[in-house]
């Protein structure tokens, strides 16, 4: 059974425990419906860019995008085990406007992914990329709350 109305899916992941949830989601909703899963994960570059700081800013970049590459290689072999199609995308950013921009730019059907569930002053201070990507995307949003 396939369904016409998600032939892309892509899927955001941090490496996180409720990332996974939200890719062990996103695999079901790819398996019914036939997509193709692009699964991303977008090195924070923002954090390590800044004007102020330079003492080892390479290095910390450089390990932020071999972390990146490991989620992505882990994840990926976890949906082809699955038999779905899927696609790793390395992006570098802020997460929530590169989320956006590739679901947008590349004719994606849903955009599934986790959210920590932060709360409170945590929330005010740090953002969430979740709720960024639900107020500013044009592309449907699936969001995995974090169960705690």
């Amino acid at each position: 059974m396939s369904s016409e109305l998600y032939r892309n899916i892509v899927i955001a992941t941090d490496g996180s425990e409720n990332s996974r949830k939200a890719i062990s989601c996103g695999i079901e909703i790819a398996k019914i419906s036939g997509a193709t899963v692009y699964i991303i994960h977008v090195v924070d570059t923002l954090s390590v860019v800044s004007d102020i700081w330079t003492a080892g800013k390479d290095l910390i970049h450089d390990m932020m995008i071999r972390d990146g590459k490991k989620i992505l290689s882990e994840t990926k072999k976890t949906i082809e085990d699955s038999g779905v199609e899927v696609k790793d995308v390395l992006l570098n950013g802020h997460p929530g406007e590169e989320i956006i921009k590739f679901a947008e730019n590349n004719n994606m059907d849903l955009i599934v992914m986790g959210t920590l569930g932060a709360t409170g002053l945590e929330k005010f201070l740090m953002g969430s990329v979740a709720e960024k990507v639900v107020r500013h995307s044009k592309v449907p949003v699936m969001v995995v709350r974090n169960q705690d």
